[in-house]
């Protein structure tokens, strides 16, 4: 099969694009990522999808960085497209952060993402993750100790993110450069054993491929793929169970002890693995670590704690609660500060708090059921202004002060989150929708502003969604 069919059978079968659907496809320089600009363009003609423009992100940690740039800014040029490009130095912002490179790469990707989408107006943007990606990720992280959702690998679309490579082979694509005569540029850092991807590559793949499998790369993805829908499936039954993190704040989950012990074993474990990789963050959760919160919630007594990676365990009650541990370098402890704009209708991913906002448009009739639909606070009402630039993301700044619904009054934001025990680790990283004059709308996950409640029918109204990712 061409690799072309294979991506466009990709697209269909997990409903990647259609035809209206505006792409943005992430550029490094390398074979891959340029095999997909030239794809995407192939089905562009024959009108199955449109390629909004390109996007490149320098994170300046080679010396070759910005040959690599100046290559996308000129490969963009050659194919009368746009192209969205930034640079930010990732090592500095690992040391600010405390974090690994891995991690402030990931996460400041996420975030270009989100702004690359918000540039050209998008709807997806396309990464060129291959299948040998793809087996080399799970055996990564089985080699680490991942848990379910981390031997599900990659996901074909995970949230606005898409992969449309995801069933091609590493060499097809070059194969399919070669035969078109397109250049791409090399990562000379492809070649650092030390680097644990690339010894899996150089090293142990090759290996298995010519001592005990030569389709090592077809099972180990289709071994992935199982994972997912595994994953998947135990994920629906966490939600039938009762047994998700029952608080949506950053920095702090809990997990009903009763529906835990009630659960199957594996589900249960699987439950506290999904909480206490949320805190983590980066740092790996081991079997023994979802062990010893198991025995903790088996524990009689009203309160018992144990240290896990960056969090800390208590039974409290009939609650099983995990808090982040404060960072011990004073910066770290400093939620980054962000502000993004938020599209109506649009949804915006906050990598600094794990978390996506979404807005639509809806009318105000029927504003009984819509109040009910936000009963759990994961979800707004609000009469505000649709416009493109009305509404914002941020987090907290001194001084900040809404009415919340029902109360009389203006009110400091940090002494309502006290009132509502958000965690003081936590309170830098709620989530705030702010209108253009910079008014508080929404306390995400909490509470409106009085100002913005919906009282006529008559009225456009804007629903906005707070989603864990």
């Amino acid at each position: 099969m061409k690799v072309i069919d294979t991506l466009r059978r990709t697209i269909r079968q997990h409903d990647l694009a259609g035809p209206q659907t505006r792409v943005v496809v992430a550029l490094s320089g390398g074979a891959d990522s340029v095999a997909l600009v030239h794809l995407l363009r192939e089905i562009e003609a024959a009108g199955e999808l449109v390629v909004a423009g390109l996007a490149h992100f320098n994170h300046q940690l080679r010396d070759e960085a910005a040959r690599d740039e100046a290559f996308c800014v000129e490969l963009a040029a050659a194919c009368d497209r746009p192209i969205f490009v930034e640079r930010e130095d990732i090592r500095a912002r690992a040391e600010k952060d405390g974090r690994s490179l891995e991690h402030a790469a990931s996460t400041a990707r996420h975030q270009f993402f989100g702004r690359a989408l918000a540039h050209f107006g998008a709807d997806r943007v396309a990464v060129g993750h291959t299948r040998d990606d793809q087996a080399e990720t799970f055996l990564l992280r089985l080699l680490r100790g991942a848990g379910p959702k981390g031997l599900a690998s990659m996901h074909p679309r995970n949230g606005d993110v898409i992969r449309p490579l995801l069933a091609c082979r590493r060499a097809d694509l070059a194969a399919y450069l070669d035969q078109r005569g397109v250049a791409h540029v090399e990562d000379e850092t492809n070649a650092d054993v030390s680097i644990p991807r690339n010894r899996v590559r150089a090293e142990l793949l090759p290996l298995l491929e010519r001592r005990f499998n030569p389709n090592i790369v077809e099972v180990l993805a289709a071994q992935a793929e199982l994972a997912r829908h595994e994953w998947l499936w135990m994920a629906a039954e966490l939600k039938l169970r009762n047994l998700e993190p029952g608080t949506l704040e950053p920095g702090a989950l809990s997990l009903d002890i009763a529906a835990l012990r009630e659960a199957p074993l594996g589900l249960r474990r699987f439950s506290v693995w999904t909480a206490m990789t949320r805190i983590a963050g980066a740092r790996p959760v081991s079997f023994e670590h979802v062990d010893a919160a198991i025995q903790l919630s088996a524990v009689d007594g009203s309160i018992a704690t144990f240290d896990g990676p960056g969090q800390t365990v208590q039974r409290i009650g009939g609650r099983l609660v995990l808090t982040e541990r404060a960072a011990r370098n004073s910066r770290a402890r400093q939620a980054a500060t962000f502000r993004y704009p938020l599209p109506v209708p649009g949804e915006v991913r906050v990598a600094e708090v794990g978390c996506v906002v979404t807005a639509r448009l809806a009318d105000g009739s029927g504003i009984e059921a819509l109040r009910a639909a936000a009963g759990n606070r994961a979800v707004a009402v609000v009469a505000a202004d649709p416009g493109d630039d009305a509404l914002a993301i941020r987090n907290r700044r001194p001084g900040d002060r809404f009415s919340p619904l029902g109360l009389e009054g203006r009110k400091k934001l940090q002494d309502f989150l006290v009132d509502r025990k958000v965690p003081r680790a936590a309170r830098d990283g709620v989530p705030l929708v702010v209108d253009r004059a910079d008014r508080i709308v929404w306390v995400a996950g909490h509470e409106i502003d009085e100002a913005f409640r919906v009282t006529d029918a008559s009225q456009t109204v804007v629903i906005l969604t707070l989603r864990q990712v």
